[in-house]
């Protein structure tokens, strides 16, 4: 299996800017293709195992290059077996330790991802299902190409399907309302109602956002904490002097000899 056969063009194109997301949801991605491409395969049939060994090393390769394209670390500074080292025990501690990592990245990721989310009371949903509404209003009366027309509806009906979520991504918002700012007041019969509904989701949303911080005392943002292998590395011992040596190159008894007394 090649790499694009664990993700596709446009999977890599929708991927987060974070680097640490990225890589997961690069994982996540290929731990689902390689499940899918398994399921056909027998291991112990001879004549697929060579296939298996493929998707298995496919599967560690895209890791490993994932890995080092977003400098994640220990993986960014490993290799994969080569076909004739390559024995299943390899796959196997990898897979193994890769979920101890992931664990602690998917942890990272949710934690972070609470700051850029906010949960919307149903109430202030109900406002601003009320606020699309009126812009869709808008959009009908504006003086616009259809294609264009559309393609706004579209935002907005992605938008409102956003709100049906248990957190409200805070980067839906400002793309929303962007979108609809960014047009030239001379296209709307009212840019002044188009103005005052873009800022009443902007409010009613960061209003739901204070709130929330404020009720839960957010720590300050800080730089995520360094991820831990699964097993603690063992110190690599110091040689001690052999027996009867004085610790620089020479026997006890040779120095004894050149004491004059």
């Amino acid at each position: 299996m090649n790499f694009l056969d664990f993700i596709t063009q446009d999977e890599l194109n929708e991927l987060p800017e974070d680097p640490r997301m990225a890589f997961t949801r690069i994982v996540s991605y290929a731990q689902e293709r390689l499940s899918e491409r398994l399921v056909s395969l027998d291991p112990n049939d001879e004549s697929q195992w060579h296939i298996v060994e493929d998707a298995y090393l496919g599967f560690m390769s895209l890791v490993v290059g994932s890995a080092k394209r977003f400098q994640i670390e220990p993986y960014a500074s490993q290799q994969v077996p080569t076909v004739s080292d390559f024995r299943y025990q390899d796959y196997r501690q990898f897979r193994a330790d890769l979920d101890h990592y992931l664990v602690q990245m998917i942890i990272d990721n949710s934690l972070r991802g609470r700051r850029e989310t906010v949960q919307i009371p149903e109430k202030a949903k109900d406002r601003i299902r009320g606020h699309l509404n009126g812009l869709r209003d808008c959009l009908e009366n504006a003086t616009l190409n259809e294609a264009k027309r559309q393609a706004l509806l579209d935002k907005l009906d992605a938008f409102e399907k956003e709100l049906d979520r248990r957190r409200l991504s805070l980067a839906s918002v400002t793309w929303v309302t962007l979108e609809i700012l960014a047009l030239p007041g001379a296209i709307w019969a009212s840019a002044d109602m188009v103005n005052k509904l873009v800022t009443n989701i902007m409010q009613t949303v960061g209003e739901a956002k204070v709130a929330e911080d404020e009720s839960r005392r957010l720590a300050p943002v800080e730089p995520p904490k360094a991820i831990t292998g699964p097993r603690p590395e063992v110190p690599v011992p110091t040689p001690r002097p052999r027996s009867g040596s004085s610790g620089y190159g020479g026997s006890s008894r040779d120095l004894d000899d050149e004491i004059p007394f």
